[in-house]
């Protein structure tokens, strides 16, 4: 089944839950058939160009061979397409030759690219994060030498973290960096689980890497960045090499390369920034990230539905009022009931992914950064639960890779884990992002009150958010609490990110349909997200509200 792009519901999302209002680089605003005609274009790209690529890297996968790693047939062409068409560049600086397009569009293609084909799209989303950082932090030499070849695609970059005895724990990294003199490094050490560490795509490889220097204090107080290329600027190749490549659950053809540096002397890299304030510089590339690992979960979902969509249309199964013979399975209540979930919470995360890009648009960090985690966590949740239910609508055809429904549960299954598991962010939300007074939560709360106010179209469905949100702003209260431990607020927080994001996307969702005819799906999409999802919030808050007890008595009475 092919991939078709819903420029609709993105376009809706964008304009009238987002309230993006898309701008140039230089401040000139872009009109909505502008933007139309972008992601139209977009979404035409990556069906066509794209998506057929996707079933044969999850056949065929990455290939390691003699310290090289080649690619599936068509990615080289399929990413040559990507980048020569100049979407890799959509949304970077035009200062170094990007279009200067807002992040809200660079979200958008990006979405429709990982839908197509999320194995590819996790390069250009490492390159344009590294791009970002060397933007930020780095030197006037760096970003001149860098960035033109970054920002077209021509070059691709990786973020080097994690290291065989430090998976999230940044604080235990080894890898070390010894100046020589001349304002290079020499660097070595190894590094884990680096995605597309080593390809065939691009003639050069830019690592950005985590390491320490000789008299850098312990812990991430400790940690620099370095700018490690494969290939140094007189076209020497660098000490460094790929070891080999994991063999996976799924994104195959997205190479996961364990990384040597230095075994021949030392890797030549550059300092980015400022001495032993690397993680702050790497923050930069994995923010972009994580707000990209959210939107993974949402392209995905959206693949997963429209796959199991198909299904359900054309498989004949069972009886059904009206229909002569076996009736397509559609017309059941079941599949029905799976299938309308699947498109909500597909539109919820949507939602929430776009919020937090217009955020980042309209300079609002604080918000941005609120939202980050949530995007990151919730989303990949819904990513992974939506494409479960899509094996769940195939029936057994669902659990043979034939139909490809299993693939996307492979696949999309890594983004809770990477750029931080969700149950980091879920602590990162509660005990970083929740102090009393963060003036970006209380603007959330009360936007989500203007929306419910104004969605009447709702009904009693408008009971339900409004409940949901009653119980976020109790949670928010009792875990800003002097009384409680903050071990109690680590045993929760998961459960308070959960109620967080169901309150928000379903006020964003009440939103959009108060935006909406009442001929259109949104009122609809609302109401059912209320009635079947939003009833959760009850009982995520009883859970929330429950720390007062020793939240390792369950560990103790099971023996852990």
């Amino acid at each position: 089944m092919s991939y078709s792009a819903p420029v609709d519901d993105i376009l809706f999302t964008l304009r009238h839950i987002a309230r993006a209002r898309p701008a140039m680089a230089d401040g000139s605003p872009l009109e909505w058939d502008e933007v139309a005609a972008i992601l139209d274009e977009s979404g035409r790209f990556t069906s066509e160009i794209i998506a057929p690529l996707d079933v044969i890297g999850d056949r065929i996968g990455a290939r390691f061979e003699n310290g090289s790693v080649f690619m599936p047939p068509g990615f080289d062409a399929g990413y040559r397409a990507w980048r020569d068409a100049g979407w890799n560049a959509i949304a970077l600086p035009p200062s170094h030759g990007g279009s200067g397009l807002p992040t809200t569009i660079g979200t958008a293609t990006m979405e429709m690219l990982t839908s197509a084909c999320m194995a590819l799209s996790t390069l250009p989303v490492l390159s344009q994060g590294g791009a970002d950082a060397i933007e930020a932090h780095g030197s006037a030499e760096l970003k001149s030498r860098y960035l033109p070849k970054l920002t077209s695609g021509e070059w691709t970059a990786t973020m080097n973290l994690t290291e065989p005895q430090a998976g999230s724990d940044l604080g235990l990294l080894r890898s070390r960096a010894e100046p020589v003199g001349d304002g290079t490094y020499r660097l070595f050490g190894q590094k884990i689980f680096i995605t597309f560490g080593e390809h065939d795509l691009v003639q050069n490889i830019v690592h950005l890497v985590l390491a320490r220097l000789p008299d850098a204090p312990a812990g991430t107080r400790g940690i620099s960045l370095f700018l490690v290329p494969k290939f140094l600027p007189d076209g020497a190749r660098n000490d460094l090499r790929c070891t080999g490549i994991e063999h996976k659950l799924g994104i195959k053809a997205s190479p996961t390369c364990s990384m040597s540096f230095g075994e021949a002397g030392g890797a030549i890299g550059w300092l980015i920034g400022e001495a032993n304030n690397g993680l702050a510089c790497m923050f930069t590339m994995m923010n972009k990230a994580r707000l990209a690992t959210g939107l993974q979960g949402v392209a995905m979902a959206e693949r997963a539905y429209q796959r199991a969509l198909a299904f359900a249309q054309e498989r004949r199964q069972g009886r059904a009022a009206g229909v002569d013979g076996p009736a397509p399975i559609i017309t059941h209540p079941d599949i029905r009931r799976t299938l309308v979930r699947m498109r909500a919470l597909t539109a919820a995360s949507r939602a929430l992914a776009y919020l937090a890009a217009t955020a980042i648009d309209e300079g609002d960090e604080t918000l941005a950064g609120l939202l980050t985690p949530v995007v990151k966590a919730f989303s990949t949740d819904i990513g992974v639960e939506v494409a479960s239910h899509g094996i769940q609508v195939h029936g057994g055809m669902g659990y043979v890779e034939e139909t490809g429904a299993a693939q996307h549960l492979r696949d999309i299954r890594i983004a809770p884990i990477y750029e931080g598991t969700n149950a980091i962010q879920a602590i990162d939300l509660v005990m970083r992002k929740l102090p009393r007074g963060n003036p970006a939560l209380e603007r959330l709360v009360a936007a989500a009150r203007a929306d419910l106010a104004a969605a009447t179209v709702l009904g009693p469905a408008g009971a339900i958010l409004a409940e949901a949100v009653d119980g976020l702003e109790a949670a928010i209260r009792h875990l800003a609490g002097r009384e409680i431990t903050d071990e109690a607020r680590l045993y929760v927080a998961p459960a308070f990110l959960r109620l967080f994001a169901v309150a928000v996307s379903g006020t964003l969702l009440a939103r959009g349909a108060a935006a909406a005819s009442n001929e259109s799906c949104w009122p609809a999409l609302a109401r059912l997200y209320a009635e079947d999802i939003a009833i959760e919030a009850p009982a995520l808050l009883r859970t929330i509200l429950s720390t007062s007890r020793d939240p390792t008595d369950y560990a103790r009475a099971l023996g852990l």
